[in-house]
């Protein structure tokens, strides 16, 4: 059983106040004071500003079911409700698979989207949840269990939840087109550290390139410990490896638009029809050919979550401080710093900048830690 009550949670992102027609501040400082302006105006503070919250009805979790499924939620009855995993999210709707494989088209409780107002979409791909099922394949997310394994980014000043309750990322990398972005692989391998997923580097596309002149890269990836794996959809070069990676487990697949993620799914399990376009000769950049996520299930056991293409990737939730953590190559440095809060930026006498100095630490790496730190979205 559970107690109801009622609390007070804020509205969420797409319903706060609308921005101000006027620049009020801008106006005074070049006029000064025109009382007759005001007149017939918008007001300065928006009526009923200050409580711009709503009253829901919450249930005290009291059973483990219900403590599984999220704080203040209330418990899913095993006997109406049953336990699936989220495939595919559509718009309002998710494919949910149930544990007999049958799939559920399925709604999300209003609940659960009062309850969190800073994730762009209360579920994802891969979630575990509890639903109520209905007629004609049609159902009813009432819980959403707790993740593990997330790959998640900033978007629009909100979470964006990529997958959850995966192992591992794939970070796929073109040799050829578009262009590598290091600064963009320092981020994922962040991510993938902040949302405990074990990183493997697949270098794509190695049929188009000398792959020599990527040895210093791939050495990088070693020193930190990252498998490195070159691919090629085109001649099967390195799949069999890269399929003994996948089995058992379950990955998402991320990179850039256009390095081949699709065409190396396709290549690896033959009858996926996923789709592919080609680089843009114009811009040199990927067309978006993936538009939605979606959870696929392997033949060869496993799972893999083929992501659309991402040019930024901004982080989420990480605080500056945090930040070194993600760099394991400063880990001997920073004891050796003067002062214990020293943000390897700007303060003498830091052993991280006399470590770069001394080519000690990569220049690139430490460039991508400085713009984590100060929060640029650059890749």
């Amino acid at each position: 059983m559970s107690k109801k009550k009622k609390v007070r949670v804020e509205l969420r992102k797409n319903r706060a106040k609308p921005p101000r027609e006027k620049s009020w501040t801008r106006g005074f400082q070049e006029h000064g004071y025109e009382e007759e302006a005001t007149s017939g105006g918008e007001r300065v503070r928006a009526k009923g500003d200050l409580s711009r919250k709503r009253t829901i009805v919450q249930h005290d979790v009291e059973s483990p079911q219900a403590a599984g499924s999220g704080e203040g939620l209330p418990a899913a009855d095993p006997n109406e409700c049953l336990p699936g995993r989220v495939l595919k999210v559509q718009g309002l709707h998710s494919m949910v698979e149930a544990a007999d494989g049958k799939v559920y088209r399925c709604a999300v409780r209003r609940l659960l989207k009062n309850l969190v107002t800073d994730e762009r979409s209360i579920v994802t791909n891969g979630d575990r949840v509890w639903f109520r099922p209905a007629a004609a394949g049609e159902g009813m997310i009432e819980t959403v269990e707790p993740r593990h394994g997330v790959l998640t980014r900033a978007s629009r000043k909100r979470e964006h939840v990529l997958v959850a309750n995966v192992d591992q990322l794939i970070l796929v990398i073109s040799l050829f087109e578009p262009d590598l972005k290091p600064h963009l692989i320092d981020r994922y391998l962040a991510c993938a550290q902040h949302g405990e997923l074990s990183p493997i580097v697949c270098l794509n596309k190695a049929d188009l390139a000398d792959t020599t002149g990527f040895v210093p890269l791939v050495g990088a990836f070693a020193q930190l410990g990252i498998p490195v794996i070159l691919t090629s959809a085109r001649t099967g070069q390195g799949l069999d490896l890269l399929k003994e990676r996948l089995v058992g487990r379950a990955s998402v697949f991320s990179g850039q638009s256009g390095v081949g993620k699709s065409s190396l799914l396709n290549a690896i399990q033959p009858g996926l029809d996923l789709r592919v376009s080609e680089v843009s000769d114009v811009t040199e950049k990927g067309k978006h050919t993936t538009t939605t996520a979606e959870l696929i299930k392997l033949d060869f056991g496993g799972w893999v979550v083929d992501t659309p293409g991402i040019r930024q990737f901004a982080l989420w939730n990480i605080r500056p401080e945090v930040v070194e953590g993600f760099f394991p190559e400063f880990r001997p440095f920073v004891p050796l710093c003067e002062f214990p809060d020293c943000t390897h930026i700007q303060e003498e006498n830091c052993a991280i900048q006399r470590a770069v100095d001394r080519g000690q630490i990569s220049v690139r790496r430490y460039h991508s830690y400085v713009g984590m730190f100060n929060g640029s979205q650059d890749e």
